[in-house]
């Protein structure tokens, strides 16, 4: 005997099968709202006394202080959570595996032991492969991880993640770029460095040149109110939702990593953390002035293709004014045709307009050095003066730019100064920051921040750490480098001839407007 529609139940199951995929979990997982710790209540913490402290004295509104040194960023981060005693918020797009990922890991489940909440925020492309452990984390009580834009399948490794991407890739090539650190409300951490060991000069092989700002007074709530809009959207979602664990999984985790911490304890990178200040508040000098906190709205990530007036770049257009000096420093520039427009108009106007940015040889993109170099000509005819940074660090350079400890570097900071007023955050100079990704950071204004910014840009244009472009009477480009004290010229672009290849193919193919 046959029974009704026998035949249907294939396809049932396999759409039961599909479902399971898609929703990833089992059971209902309640999506509190959230929001930053009350201003009073920041008042009464170690880190909010600290800070008030500091600005009582002062006239200016806000206090900075710039990061530029991997470690020193790490061990600000690391004191951070150390000296929370109600929150910490933690927006990152991505979350690497490495010793300072698993130090941060572990702190975090000791101050939520300690009585701290704390919220973690990842876009979901960074958190592919590592969705186990964040549920775990998640399961400490205290602990609360969402992940931005998520996909429910393909969670467990990237080329799996690509792939289920493409039933809407339009929605999923928009991802979240932010980057914030914020401790009971009163003191904040904004710029390029995502959470890795290549952010903080921790990794052998390849290390980042990045920059942040430590920052307190009026600005840093401001930054709260950003961290809640995005915690509070329909994009961020619990990571329990997609990965179920044990209630306790929390507890397993944190055994695992102290086990390894323990065995990883001598590590040269582990001693020299542990000499830094474990009583002072993550800065050392204060720049005070005033800032301003920018950002894209979350919603940016749901929406149509938006104007650029209508994104953080157009916030800060408005907010700024430029009469003298134009500095960029970007790790990805892709001016394309508008941007080389208003960038010449800038120089024929008498502004000085200077560029940093990453080398063939140091990009970890080659495909988007290819959106860039073909400007390159036209932009130094102008008298915009362009600086590519190299990937072999001389010994002696500073280390406020170079990366000690890796056999290659390559530049991360996002940073954008206008005469007195100095941006630093996770934006960079390209199409996938002005109209793909959201993206935050904070303008300043302080006459001694400047300086200090000023002190670095040199830094990073000296020819023992980038090269400087030069265009010949004939059209042709020249590097010029100091190599072991000497000055030499290169009449061709150094890099292999896969990236070669790359770059050439990015631009041949055109893909600037999604780079």
């Amino acid at each position: 005997m046959t029974m009704p529609n026998a035949g249907r139940w294939p396809q049932w199951l396999s759409v039961l099968a599909l479902c399971s995929i898609l929703i990833g979990c089992s059971h209902a997982v309640v999506r509190e709202h959230h929001t930053a710790l009350a201003l009073h209540e920041a008042r009464d913490t170690w880190l909010g006394e600290r800070a008030h402290e500091a600005l009582e004295v002062q006239s200016e509104p806000d206090g900075f202080a710039l990061l530029a040194n991997g470690l020193d960023a790490f061990a600000a981060r690391a004191g951070l959570i150390r000296q929370a005693q109600q929150e910490l918020d933690i927006q990152t797009y991505l979350l690497g595996d490495g010793q300072t990922t698993r130090l941060i890991l572990a702190r975090l489940l000791d101050a939520a032991d300690q009585g701290v909440r704390v919220r973690l925020l990842v876009d979901d492309i960074g958190a592919v492969g590592q969705g186990d452990r964040l549920a775990a984390l998640a399961s400490h009580p205290l602990i609360h991880v969402r992940v931005y834009n998520p996909l429910a399948a393909g969670r467990g490794h990237l080329v799996t993640r690509v792939l289920a991407s493409v039933v809407n890739p339009a929605q999923q090539h928009r991802r979240m770029h932010n980057k914030l650190w914020i401790a009971d409300n009163s003191v904040a951490i904004v710029g390029g460095r995502n959470l890795g060991d290549e952010y903080f000069d921790a990794n052998d092989a390849r290390n980042f040149a990045d920059l942040d700002f430590v920052t307190i007074g009026d600005v840093v709530p401001e930054l709260s109110r950003s961290f809640d809009l995005y915690w509070n959207h329909g994009l961020a979602q619990p990571i329990e939702r997609y990965h179920q664990v044990a209630d306790h999984a929390w507890k397993t985790l944190k055994i695992e990593l102290e086990a390894w911490l323990d065995d990883n304890a001598d590590s040269e990178y582990f001693a020299e953390l542990r000499r830094q200040s474990r009583t002072s508040p993550p800065w050392a000098t204060l720049h005070w002035g005033e800032g301003l906190a920018l950002w894209d709205a979350p919603g940016k990530l749901a929406s149509a293709t938006p104007e650029w007036p209508d994104t953080l770049l157009g916030d800060l257009t408005d907010a700024t004014q430029l009469t003298q000096r134009l500095v960029i420093i970007s790790a990805y520039f892709v001016p394309t045709e508008q941007g080389v427009q208003r960038l010449t108009e800038l120089a024929d106007q008498g502004i000085a307009v200077e560029i940093i940015t990453n080398s063939l040889e140091s990009t970890d993109a080659a495909v988007v050095h290819g959106a860039y170099a073909p400007w390159r000509e036209t932009l130094l005819e102008h008298g915009v003066v362009l600086y590519e940074m190299r990937p072999e660090q001389e010994e002696g350079a500073s280390d406020d730019m170079r990366v000690p400890g890796a056999s290659a570097s390559a530049l991360h900071i996002k940073a954008l100064s206008f005469d007195d007023q100095l941006f630093v955050g996770s934006f960079n100079v390209d199409p996938r920051s002005i109209y793909w990704n959201t993206e935050v950071g904070v303008l300043a204004r302080s006459e001694s921040l400047m300086q200090a910014f000023n002190e670095l840009v040199t830094v990073g244009q000296d020819p023992t750490l980038s090269y400087r472009l030069e265009l010949t009477p004939e059209r042709e480009l020249n590097w010029h480098l100091e190599r072991e004290g000497e000055m030499q010229v290169l009449t061709s672009e150094p890099g292999s001839a896969w990236r070669h290849f790359n770059a050439w193919l990015s631009h041949t193919l055109k893909f600037e407007r999604w780079l």
